[in-house]
């Protein structure tokens, strides 16, 4: 399918089932925060449904598309831009089968959707409080970096109302906000079962986590192995290569 590019913007080949995607070298990119996360998240049951809540470019939905089975995915976005951006990737892909772009406020989801509407939420949500870092307020990416529009606790008090009772909601943050996460998914009712802390190499501190809460779910926290994104001599580890396809 040919699709029309606008300025800045370039097709990128995801080097995965042949999917690919649409970027603006002037607004956000996917990272591998999200990569990591999607991987992390491939474990959603067959035929499960999923919101991605702040989707930006897609990068999520597409790539979960791949890794899941027969799910139908949900990816909301509120600027209206990048979901215009992330709409045509969708169609670059032939997936309007499987996923939905929407252009809306997350805290607007409970005037659409039923509550426990989703099996399963996946989310990439902003990582710097209000007030914290710098703001540039001409900048693209800041309603991805900072919460602006919506705030973690937006991000979780949702989840709760968009899950079904046990479904999951798979999220990617930093250490310092761990105890934030924690306290916010506990007072929603999702229960911490997951969580894996992401090192650049064995010589520095994490600086990513991923975690898995379940809806109404008993107490029972796993901490999953230590996942190590270089070697010493500054190459990708062998489990970085098997997640990006390369092994």
């Amino acid at each position: 399918m040919e699709i029309n590019l606008k300025e800045n913007e370039r097709i990128d080949d995801l080097e995965f089932k042949n999917l690919k995607i649409i970027q603006n070298k002037d607004g956000f990119c996917f990272g591998m925060d999200s990569v990591l996360l999607s991987d992390f998240a491939k474990e959603i049951k067959k035929n499960s449904s999923i919101a991605d809540l702040g989707t930006g470019t897609g990068i999520l939905a597409i790539l979960l598309s791949g890794k899941t089975q027969d799910t139908q995915i949900v990816g909301v976005e509120i600027q209206k831009e990048v979901a215009e951006m992330a709409n045509r990737s969708i169609l670059l892909n032939n997936l309007k089968n499987r996923i939905q772009i929407i252009c809306e406020d997350i805290k607007n989801l409970k005037a659409k959707y039923e509550q426990g509407s989703f099996d399963a939420i996946v989310t990439n949500p902003p990582y710097k409080k209000v007030g914290t870092g710098k703001i540039n307020k001409k900048d693209k990416k800041i309603i991805s970096r900072h919460e602006i529009t919506a705030n973690l606790e937006d991000f979780i008090s949702i989840s709760n109302y968009l899950l079904k009772d046990h479904g999951s909601i798979y999220m990617v943050h930093r250490p310092e906000r761990i105890a934030d996460i924690f306290v916010l998914l506990r007072k929603y009712k999702l229960e911490p079962k997951i969580l894996r802390l992401i090192y650049p190499n064995v010589e520095k501190s994490p600086n990513l986590i991923l975690i898995k809460a379940v809806k109404n779910a008993k107490p029972f926290l796993k901490v999953e192995k230590p996942l190590i994104v270089y070697t010493s001599e500054g190459n990708y580890t062998e489990e970085i290569f098997k997640i990006y396809n390369k092994i």
